[in-house]
């Protein structure tokens, strides 16, 4: 066969392919599962490392100290008890799990999370000891700050800025399980989903409000959420929906959080809201399906298998402010 012509592979010559190249890094991390993501800032800091395989083990030894803080040292296990799951007993998540055997939110984990491993069981001692015999050696308890037959080595007590339980009541008045004097038996507390233009001034108010035993630490955290969504086959920047119409199903307690991130990039949004941890049917996907529709990662671990066209999750992460300090508070207590 005769040659009529040879193209070589260098970037910038021919036409600038770099962007391309992130998104499609991205989309790869988001196929195989993993709980990477590349945004412009970070890519524009790892061109300065040559070769793909070389970016990937260069980011792996920058994200894996401050991602990973536990997995090198302790063989990590999380338990839930797997509210509103179709099953029973003790479940050790494998890949024939979905959010129907082990529950929406373990499922997530499960999906997300591939270097721990997440079991599911009403009685917490009992899963305890199940991790253990898998060779578990750190175990996070999902859901447990009232369950008083397990007695944690740290305990932390998270608290949404929107709902702080020191303004809240006790079922059926308000959303609390137990009176706030329970609150002093948390090592730490965490304010969650706090804004972005929280100050110091702010810290120091809800750190009065709190009012901290001289044991105890607060600590206080934001959502940060990615510049793409993802789909089972495709990604799509966020600014492409600029002053577009789109379908947002939750099904979470909190959906305010996502729909102001959404509607500070001009996003217009018509908004299906759920009771949290819904079990969605197709009498429900038939009214949001015919647009695109963005939901959140516990949602989209339901919805996927209703091959609904069109349908993105927006990963999230958190920042947790003091986040060398908070690591250490737990790591000095279970060494």
């Amino acid at each position: 066969m005769k040659l009529s012509g040879i193209v070589f592979d260098v970037d910038g010559t021919l036409a600038e392919t770099e962007e391309f190249h992130r998104r499609a890094f991205n989309l790869t991390f988001s196929r195989r599962k993993m709980n990477w993501y590349w945004s412009k800032r970070d890519y524009k800091k790892l061109l300065f490392v040559t070769g793909g395989h070389e970016r990937m083990e260069h980011y792996q030894s920058l994200a894996t100290p401050r991602k990973n803080h536990f997995s090198k040292e302790y063989k990590i296990g999380v338990l839930s008890r797997g509210y509103k799951r179709k099953s029973k007993g003790f479940i050790l998540a494998s890949k024939i799990d979905d959010a129907n055997s082990i529950g929406d939110e373990p499922f997530q984990y499960y999906s997300k999370f591939k270097n721990i491993s997440v079991a599911v069981d009403k009685k917490r001692r009992r899963g305890i000891n199940k991790l253990i015999e898998h060779g578990v050696n750190l175990i996070i308890l999902d859901d447990a700050f009232q369950h008083r037959k397990v007695i944690p080595t740290y305990s932390l007590l998270l608290s949404d800025y929107s709902n702080l339980y020191f303004n809240d009541y006790l079922l059926p008045r308000g959303s609390l399980r137990e009176s706030k004097k329970g609150s002093k038996r948390a090592d730490s507390i965490v304010i969650t989903k706090c804004p972005e233009n929280f100050s110091q001034s702010d810290k120091n108010y809800l750190i009065d409000r709190v009012k901290l035993s001289p044991n105890q630490n607060i600590f206080f955290s934001k959502i940060k959420y990615s510049e793409e969504l993802y789909s089972s086959s495709d990604t799509l920047n966020i600014m492409k929906l600029s002053n577009k119409k789109v379908n947002v199903v939750t099904g979470i307690v909190n959906s305010e959080v996502l729909l102001s991130f959404l509607e500070d990039n001009n996003i217009t949004v018509e908004h299906f809201k759920y009771p949290d941890h819904f079990d969605y049917k197709e009498k429900d996907i038939i009214k949001f399906r015919d647009n695109i529709t963005i939901t959140t990662e516990k949602d989209y671990s339901k919805l996927r298998k209703f091959n609904i066209e069109n349908l993105y999750y927006l990963p999230i992460s958190v920042d947790i402010s003091e986040e060398k300090i908070f690591i250490e508070t737990i790591r000095d207590r279970i060494i």
